[in-house]
């Protein structure tokens, strides 16, 4: 009997060894996926404040299999300025938005980036998302709303736009974690 139970003991140590190691290997991170943002700020300068942030991109498997395959990916910046008064609803002095539109070439096998009428070609995804990754919006706040020694709450974040997809698209988008790819908002406070 004592031979039987230090058998059964040796053989479930031994799965229990077995099912840590396959854990172990199953709880392992992926390839960190979606956005994050690094940096933020407000910068003034001559001719007007704009904002400058950064941002780490990085695409899902069935994004990044979407655009190789011809679907453009448009990315929306947003970015709010807001004064906070105690006495009413805080008075929102900028509401800015740019948008990123990510598309592949299969001709030229080259990806490329659009930011209003400008566009910019790259070799690599890699190089088109660093080129995504630093944001500058200019003229976001009129330089007068600005008060010296006041204090304002700064908001910025990045997501894909999933209402730019073609339509079959947003139906698969819609509640699914792989195409809701999204920063969280940084807030920061400003005092000019």
């Amino acid at each position: 009997m004592t031979a039987s139970s230090m058998l059964s003991c040796r053989s479930l140590s031994r799965l229990a060894v077995l099912l840590a190691l396959f854990l172990g290997v199953a709880v392992l991170p992926a390839r960190a996926e979606g956005i994050e943002v690094k940096s933020a700020a407000l910068v003034s300068a001559e001719d007007g404040t704009f904002l400058q942030a950064e941002f780490e991109i990085a695409l899902t498997p069935i994004l990044e299999d979407a655009l190789n395959k011809g679907v453009p990916l448009y990315f929306s910046v947003e970015f709010v300025l807001t004064r906070p008064r105690w006495y009413w609803l805080n008075e929102k002095l900028s509401n800015a938005r740019q948008l990123y539109r990510l598309s592949y070439n299969a001709l030229t096998r080259q990806y490329r980036v659009g930011v209003g009428r400008l566009y910019e070609n790259f070799v690599s995804l890699t190089e088109a998302l660093a080129f995504m990754s630093n944001v500058r919006l200019r003229d976001i706040v009129e330089p007068e709303a600005l008060a010296k020694g006041a204090s304002y709450v700064a908001e910025v974040r990045m997501r894909l736009d999933t209402s730019q997809l073609p339509r079959p698209f947003q139906v698969s988008a819609v509640g699914s974690r792989d195409w809701s790819v999204s920063s969280d908002w940084h807030r920061w406070t400003v005092t000019p």
